[in-house]
């Protein structure tokens, strides 16, 4: 087996699990506020296209997609991110997923006889760093502290980093955090990019979900400053958060195409091509912004609510965008999350299960993600059952 298995963490889920271990039966019902999937309908229209399309069930998919579905995603970038134009052919992919797709682009951009270092937000999804060992980095973890906005302080990393580094994560809006990047911090990531030889890979997955402004994305960066290659630049998007279609397993990779057309060869032998049916729903998705407005509604509505139960018992604050909390604990998160489960049966993920300890500090300790997918009825009433554990703690 590949040794570097070994190095792999247990998920967070795993960790969780044990956490909970043995604690007894509850007689609550349970709420779920650990794992970030969406629970709102699927857009009926899109299910729709996957009923007329079964039949394609008997076609092989081609790696590359559909020249329909690779257009709409141009398109829908355009729109969104203000571009003057992206290249169907050369810089759009259709993944399944924005997971697999940052695990395989990490095996294919890494070269490991160069002692590559990997650059990535800590706390973190954590497929950066699994990718990055996988394919023979180094992870360095940059962490997000209140101090620097809940996004890396990239000021505070060494030229001797810098020289190393071949790939720089980025999430904005971030997991956890919800924190965002702003067009100025995406522009000086860029001119480090192009200083350094290295490329940025920014998870935009929840780029959606936002209360007032939309996020900023690398592209548009790009843009702005005249990059329309998007050189050492791809961006990673799904319809998982965007339209409550975590099952249908569909996203793209966008930008550089010079890197992406390398990408292709790779997943070419990767194997990992979208099924034709699932491709026609993701055009229809794609196509559509309506059901985006009102999804966006309802995690607004989500956000009002909770915090205004837990905002004068709990040190909590709305995100830039996303759809999670990440408040700080009254005591460390782990005795935290277990008391919460085993008191009230509502679930929250420990904070240090996203993180890992640097330099003796761990950023994600005393505090929980709380993942507002749920029906607003069932995240209400978990905040009410989490203030009634803290008014008693």
């Amino acid at each position: 087996m590949n040794p570097d298995l070994e190095q792999l963490h247990p998920y967070p889920f795993e960790k969780l699990a044990t956490l909970f271990n043995k604690l007894p039966a509850s007689d609550k019902t349970p709420v779920s506020f650990s794992i970030g999937e969406p629970q709102h309908p699927a857009p009926e229209f899109v299910q729709q296209v996957l009923r007329e399309n079964t039949a394609l069930l008997s076609r092989y998919p081609a790696t590359n997609g559909l020249p329909e579905l690779r257009q709409a995603i141009a398109d829908w970038l355009v729109r969104r991110f203000k571009l003057t134009t992206v290249d169907q052919d050369r810089q759009v992919i259709p993944v399944n997923g924005t997971r697999e797709a940052l695990f395989a682009f990490t095996q294919a951009l890494l070269d490991r006889q160069r002692r590559p270092l990997v650059l990535m937000p800590n706390p973190f999804y954590q497929i950066y760093e699994g990718a990055t060992l996988l394919g023979g980095g180094e992870p360095v973890y940059l962490p997000c502290t209140s101090a620097s906005g809940l996004q890396p302080d990239f000021d505070a990393v060494g030229e001797d980093v810098w020289i190393r580094t071949q790939l720089l994560f980025i999430c904005t809006p971030g997991n956890p955090t919800g924190a965002t990047l702003s067009k100025a911090q995406l522009k000086a990531l860029i001119q480090l990019a192009d200083k350094y030889d290295f490329v940025i890979a920014s998870d935009e997955c929840y780029s959606e979900i936002y209360q007032d402004r939309a996020p900023a994305g690398l592209l548009q960066a790009c843009a702005e400053m005249g990059r329309h290659d998007y050189r050492r630049c791809v961006v990673f998007h799904s319809l998982s958060k965007r339209s409550n279609l975590p099952g249908l397993r569909s996203g793209f990779v966008a930008g550089d195409g010079e890197i992406l057309q390398r990408f292709l060869r790779y997943r070419t032998y990767h194997g990992c091509a979208m099924p034709v049916h699932h491709q026609l729903a993701s055009i229809a998705a794609w196509n559509d912004e309506t059901h985006v407005e009102t999804n966006r509604a309802l995690y607004v509505e989500k956000f009002r609510a909770v915090l205004d139960i837990l905002g004068d018992v709990l040190k909590v604050s709305a995100p830039d965008a996303g759809f999670y909390l990440w408040p700080r604990t009254p005591i460390d998160d782990e005795s935290f999350a277990r008391q919460l489960k085993a008191e009230e049966n509502v679930t929250v993920l420990p904070g240090r299960y996203l993180s890992r300890t640097v330099n003796g500090r761990n950023p994600g300790n005393n505090r929980v993600r709380m993942a507002l997918v749920a029906e607003l009825d069932q995240c209400v009433e978990g905040a009410e059952r989490m203030r009634a554990l803290i008014k008693r703690l």
